[in-house]
């Protein structure tokens, strides 16, 4: 079984509108600039991928809810829906939901109401959406939301719905980030051998999943398979057997072999640990296979809630576009990804039918999707 998919939209801090992402990141354009809705004063890391959309100097309430909602408006357009989302349920997935603003009313006394922390009545106002959910699932949580997605298709419970990720970076976790990593970062280096970590970014994404194409609206790519899982073996560090287990339920769904899968989006964080573990688990389970890797955290920084779904944006564009971006920063990559054909340097045009997407969180949640093309 697979699901077509029929609109998608997103914004980042290299784009506004899938479009624009993946046209950055074949140029190499990056996100990365000086701290905006920070005080400098307080961190030693001066960096992140913010988006730039404050009207001022300072921060302001409400962000990861307008890039939600955009995403969604784009995502919901591209599909022929309208503005009237009132009886297509709307699945969301994010880290941190809209903690930021919370931060703000306790610190400064920006008006805010608990309410706003869900994004169901946002959602609602504008949309008419009156089926929403917000899943808070660390870095895998849009992926998870599109195997919800997917369930809810499959059992026949909607004809229709509408996958979200959404993630705006907020003070605390950009404060622990920097506690953590005592040197910061001066970019992210995903698989490369002198990688120091990971910088967080702000972004959005969402697609229309249907159960079947509607007569004369284009179809954006198909969604095969997706796999989760909760392996729960440690709180931060990724499990190498939870890991394969999901990559391989993802093939076994989507009833595609290792052999077949021409394109890998990675997780790629650029932190030591992750890419040691995700290089590992590629070479077992594409043992004497070698699709083309890729990842594009080094230019978007890890967007966290959107993470999953902004990279399976990217893969359907390589396999409508034929051209995969590179992994921007890596040089020289880690020995462990030896025998691994890493895309670097430069975009490289080739025929993408089938890609496999890796969105991984803390705690163990694991998740990965297979997409093919519209043909």
């Amino acid at each position: 079984m697979s699901f077509p998919i029929t609109g998608i939209g997103a914004v980042a801090s290299i784009g506004n509108s899938p479009g624009e992402i993946f046209d950055s990141l074949c140029e190499g354009r990056s996100g990365l600039g000086q701290l905006r809705g920070f005080d400098r004063e307080r961190f030693n890391a001066q960096q992140l991928f913010e988006i730039d959309d404050r009207s001022g100097d300072g921060d302001e309430p409400g962000r990861a809810t307008r890039f939600l909602v955009e995403a969604v408006r784009q995502a919901a357009a591209d599909a022929g829906l309208g503005e009237d989302l009132s009886g297509v349920p709307v699945l969301v997935g994010t880290g941190l939901r809209e903690l930021r603003s919370l931060e703000l009313w306790w610190r400064d006394g920006i008006p805010f109401d608990a309410a706003g922390l869900d994004f169901g009545p946002a959602l609602q106002q504008r949309f008419g959406a009156l089926d929403t959910h917000t899943f808070a699932n660390a870095c895998s949580a849009s992926l998870y939301a599109l195997a919800l997605g997917w369930d809810l298709l499959e059992q026949g419970d909607a004809e229709t719905v509408i996958v979200a990720g959404c993630d705006a970076v907020t003070e605390s976790m950009f404060g622990q980030a920097d506690r953590v990593q005592f040197s910061p970062p001066p970019s992210v280096r995903p698989f490369d051998r002198e990688r120091q970590g990971t910088i967080l970014g702000e972004g959005a994404a969402a697609v229309v999943l249907s159960r079947r194409p509607e007569a004369g609206r284009p179809v954006r790519g198909w969604l095969r398979s997706v796999a989760v899982n909760c392996d729960a073996r440690h709180p931060t560090a990724p499990d190498r057997e939870g890991i394969t287990a999901s990559v391989r339920q993802a093939h076994d769904i989507a009833g595609v072999p290792p052999e077949e899968i021409d394109l890998v989006l990675l997780h790629g964080t650029g932190t030591p640990v992750n890419d040691l573990m995700e290089a590992q688990v590629t070479g077992d389970v594409f043992a004497g296979a070698r699709p083309a890797l890729t990842g594009i955290k080094s230019q978007t920084g890890h967007t966290s809630g959107s993470a999953g779904l902004m990279s399976l944006l990217v893969a359907l564009s390589s396999i409508e576009t034929g051209t995969i971006p590179p992994i921007a920063g890596l040089t020289d990559p880690l020995p462990e990804a030896e025998g691994l054909r890493l895309i670097r340097d430069t975009p490289v045009s080739e025929t993408v039918r089938t890609a496999q997407v890796n969105g991984f969180g803390f705690g163990g949640v694991n998740a990965v999707a297979v997409v093919a093309g519209a043909a």
